[in-house]
């Protein structure tokens, strides 16, 4: 593992990459990024609606892009949204660029952070436990490959999780 100075985290939906980051990067004292809200301030609409108008495949491209940019910076904490790692360029690019936290989180402690949020648009469908599951099948194994670290965010109080992340970063950045 080398040197790096950007924090890149990765995991589904609800796993706490927004709460997490802004915390480690308030304890760092460097700027925070999340992709899904740059991506939303560049475009001037939510999330959902470019899900309505470019369906999954247009969010990706604009996610990709934005990622490309984001991974430009140098000294940041980013938090990907929870598919940004589908993309082989964008596992990539991070990998390359930064140290990449897998915040692992239960299938129920998913559920349950998530269980009154109407922005997600891959949630919106009848069984919302039976899709996390899918989506956990199918991002786990690719989190887990660009993963420099991974840390259970289902167990742990968020204080707990950077205090892990913080300490693993900087052993490698001596």
């Amino acid at each position: 593992m080398t040197k790096s100075e950007n924090i890149y985290l990765v995991g589904l939906m609800g796993a706490g990459k927004t709460t997490i980051g802004r915390q480690l990067a308030r304890a760092l004292s460097v700027p925070f990024y999340d992709s899904d809200k740059a991506i939303e301030e560049r475009t001037g609409v939510d999330i959902p609606t470019i899900f309505e108008f470019e369906g999954e495949e247009g969010f990706r491209d604009r996610e990709q892009k934005m990622i490309q940019q984001l991974v430009q910076m140098k000294g940041i904490v980013l938090a990907t949204g929870g598919g940004a790692i589908l993309r082989e360029e964008n596992r990539n690019l991070l990998k390359n660029n930064g140290f990449i936290v897998y915040l692992q989180c239960s299938v129920e402690r998913i559920l349950e952070r998530t269980r009154r949020d109407t922005q997600r648009p891959l949630l919106k469908t009848e069984n919302p436990k039976e899709r996390i599951e899918t989506l956990f099948a199918q991002r786990e194994p690719l989190y887990l490959s660009c993963a420099d670290f991974k840390v259970d965010t289902g167990i742990l109080q968020s204080k707990e999780v950077v205090e892990h992340i913080l300490e693993e970063y900087r052993a490698i950045n001596r």
